[in-house]
């Protein structure tokens, strides 16, 4: 059982209040909303603290989701995780904010990541409600955060390069809490800013 999140809502709901000190309190709220070209963000920006999440299908930012064995999907997983590791540039913050990463954390299964509560010997939760298997559906989760010298530069936030970077993702739900209050948006490719 790799898909924890898929998991959730049949089998673990109460673990997931266990885990909850994660931090990951938006999981539980997006529960199977695993969606080929469709990723989600949660954004904060909090007095000088600027927060991105990002939950991507690994089908998204790599072009498969199955574990790589191959060479060439090694070096695929390998290049993503380095394009990830790099969140100024993907995110494009103004250089006016003097943003610089204070943590960041990367996990997914591609990545040799377990998911937590993983059962291998108990394949009952390996299917969803109608029976089917979703022996390949990884997610990649990653975890930013900014300290930014100067966050009143930070007008907008600009997903243009995380869809240029990453062509199969044609949406991104995303959540976006800051000075004006709580918004949803999703964005494109063809409207890639936000503001906060």
């Amino acid at each position: 059982m790799r898909r924890l999140l898929l998991a959730l809502p049949f089998a673990l709901l109460p673990l997931a209040v266990a885990h909850a000190h994660d931090d990951h309190d938006h999981e539980h709220g997006s529960l199977g909303a695993h969606e080929h070209g469709v990723g989600r963000l949660n954004a904060v920006l909090d007095g000088q603290t600027l927060e991105l999440e990002l939950d991507s299908p690994a089908m998204n930012l790599v072009g498969f989701e199955h574990t790589a064995t191959t060479d060439a999907d090694k070096a695929k997983v390998a290049a993503a995780r380095k394009l990830l590791e790099n969140p100024t540039a993907l995110f494009n913050l103004p250089k006016a904010a003097g943003c610089v990463v204070s943590s960041q954390e990367l996990k997914s299964p591609l990545f040799g990541d377990k998911p937590e509560a993983d059962h291998d010997d108990d394949d009952d939760h390996d299917h969803d409600a109608k029976g089917e298997h979703h022996h390949d559906h990884s997610e990649i989760h990653a975890h930013y955060q900014f300290t930014c010298a100067t966050p009143a530069a930070l007008s907008n936030l600009d997903l243009t390069q995380v869809f240029k970077t990453f062509p199969a993702t044609q949406k991104i739900q995303v959540q976006l809490i800051g000075p004006s209050g709580q918004q949803g948006v999703d964005a494109t490719a063809t409207a890639a800013t936000l503001k906060f």
